[in-house]
Formats: C-alpha cells, sequence, structure tokens
C-alpha cells in the first residue's frame, strides 16, 4: 500500500487544526481509502494556541505527528524543511494551516502522480485576492521570468504533491535561504499543474506583511535572475559615454563662445541627480546580491526543532501537561 505523508506548515492557526484534521481525514476515508497516510503538523512557533491544539489533535489521533520549532524561522525556511526532513511517504503532500488552499483537492493531484507526474503544483486562480494585488503577483512573476533563465511558476506558493523521488533532491540542496518556488521551476520532472480557487485565510488575515514579502521577492530576484547586475554594468557604460560626449560638447561651446556661452546650472544639476539616483539604485541591487550571497554561505541548518510527538525512535513530547 502505497503512503502520502501530508505536511502542513502553521503559524497563528490555532482557529484552522482541527477543522484541517477533520477535512484531510474525510478526503482519505472518502476517496483515498487505497492509500495509507500521516498528517505532520509543523509549528512554526506560533504565539497563540496553534501547538496546543496540534498536542491535542495528535493525542486523539495516532496518525497525526506534530512538530514545534524552537523559535520562528521564517516562512521559506520552515516550508523547505517540511518537505525534506519529516516526510516519509511514497508522496508528500503539503498545504498550510491556514485552510486557504483546500484539502479536498488531493484526488485531483493523486490521479495526476498516479499517471506518472513526479510534481504537481497548485496554480491560484484570482479567487477571493484584491485584484490589485493578484495584478502585481502577475507583474512579479513576469519579471523575474524574463529576467531568468530558469522557467518559473506563477501564482504557486508550494501546494502540490512532490514524489519521493524529488524529496530526495530537495535533501541535497544545502541552502539555508531556500526559494522554494524557483527551486521546482529548475529541479521539477514531468510537473503538472491543478488550477483551483484559493480561499480566505481562517486565521483572519495574513502573516505576510510588506516586510516579508519584499523579502520573499529579493531572494527569488537574488537567487534565479543574473540580469540586474549586468544591467547595472551596461548602463553605467551608456551613461558614461553619454557623459563624455556632453562634457566634449560643453567644452567646445565653451571654447569657441567664452562670454556668451553660460554652463547651465539646472542641467549639470538635474544630469547630477539621474547619475546619482541610477547609481543608488544599483548599488542597492547590488546589496542585494551581496546580502543573499553571505547568507547562504554561512550553510547555517533550515530549522532548529524543539519537540515532537509520534515521530518513532525519537524524543517526544508524552502528555498534554507537558505542552502546557
Amino acid at each position: 500500500m502505497k503512503k502520502i505523508s501530508v505536511v502542513i506548515p502553521c503559524y497563528n492557526d490555532e482557529k484552522s487544526v482541527e477543522n484541517m484534521h477533520k477535512r484531510l481525514t474525510n478526503v482519505f476515508s472518502d476517496k483515498l481509502t487505497a492509500y495509507d497516510y500521516e498528517i505532520i503538523f509543523v509549528d512554526d512557533h506560533s504565539p497563540d494556541k496553534t501547538w496546543e491544539v496540534i498536542s491535542k489533535v495528535c493525542q486523539s489521533d495516532k496518525k497525526c505527528k506534530g512538530v514545534r520549532n524552537a523559535k520562528n524561522f521564517g516562512f521559506s525556511r520552515n516550508v523547505f524543511a517540511c518537505l525534506k526532513d519529516y516526510a516519509d511517504g511514497d508522496a508528500v503532500f503539503m498545504l498550510f494551516g491556514d485552510l486557504q488552499d483546500p484539502p479536498e483537492n488531493l484526488p485531483l493531484f493523486v490521479e495526476k502522480w498516479e499517471q506518472g507526474k513526479k510534481v504537481i503544483v497548485g496554480q491560484r486562480k484570482s479567487g477571493n485576492e484584491n485584484r490589485i494585488v493578484y495584478a502585481c503577483r502577475s507583474l512579479y512573476y513576469k519579471i523575474i521570468g524574463g529576467f531568468s533563465n530558469i522557467k518559473q511558476i506563477p501564482h504557486f506558493n508550494g501546494y502540490g504533491l512532490y514524489d519521493a523521488k524529488f524529496i530526495e533532491i530537495l535533501k541535497d540542496i544545502d541552502d539555508s535561504q531556500p526559494y522554494l518556488k524557483g527551486i521546482v521551476g529548475e529541479f521539477a520532472i514531468d510537473l503538472d499543474f491543478v488550477e483551483y480557487e484559493q480561499m480566505k485565510s481562517e486565521r483572519g488575515k495574513s502573516n505576510a506583511n510588506f516586510s516579508k514579502l519584499y523579502d520573499l521577492a529579493m531572494q527569488g530576484i537574488t537567487a534565479y535572475t543574473k540580469t540586474f547586475m549586468r544591467m547595472a554594468t551596461f548602463i553605467g557604460v551608456f551613461l558614461g559615454i553619454i557623459s563624455i560626449v556632453i562634457a566634449v560638447i560643453v567644452f567646445v561651446n565653451k571654447i569657441l563662445n567664452w562670454e556668451t556661452y553660460p554652463v547651465g546650472i539646472p542641467a549639470l544639476t538635474v544630469g547630477v541627480f539621474l547619475i546619482g539616483a541610477v547609481l543608488l539604485f544599483f548599488l542597492g541591487i547590488m546589496g542585494e546580491y551581496i546580502l543573499s550571497i553571505n547568507t547562504r554561505s554561512l550553510h547555517r541548518p533550515l530549522v532548529v526543532v524543539g519537540k515532537k510527538i509520534n515521530f518513532s525512535g525519537e524524543e517526544n513530547e508524552k502528555t498534554s501537561e507537558d505542552n502546557k
């Protein structure tokens, strides 16, 4: 009997853990009876009662396992660790704890997997997302896709089914700041898609603020594009040539019209600010690349696990009192 491991990264998802467990077990009991399964909740050190609820679910159902990080390590690191560190099934299904990505789609993923596809990812439609936000996401994917030599997957957050052979590839990747979207686009073989409507988060609001979204966007840009750095060189050379030409023209005109030809202070000021702005922009881009290189060169672990429940052969939480 084939086994499907369901991994669920959680953060501030106390309201949805029990509902997630109920909906997933219904899917397996109604539509996937031919498969063994395990459900692994991974809490990225939520400040709310997420871990207490996970512990309660794991006590009531031994097919459920719980992992709690020793501290909050962030979305990207926790998601990557979820995929490659805890599951041992023939395939790993990942969805997120806020139930925006419906568990009921799992049979659609399994059907494509049984047809021979090794990675099947969920691709969001506009759904309940603000149209402006959706348009901005689309623009970002087009920009990074145009600049990258690796095909990027638009409107994909990690929700999908991954064959065990692909999980083995992930285990060989030593990166403390992994960009899962790019990694899937680069290494996924026999890739297929399931389109779906994303639901509203059961936690009421997203955990992603501007700073977190910016960090995630820059991970993609610095990991999978070289064009920005090369643009800096080309634009620098272009502006240098223009500056030399303008300098020669001004010099010649000054020699020929020594008394009457004024040096244009406004034009000079605009030129200085233009060049300064361009330099500052590309210094910022260069800084992002250097920061990315520095972070990756440290070879830090993705996460540090604080507690586990229902994992055989390892130290586990024994009673619900220990979780308080």
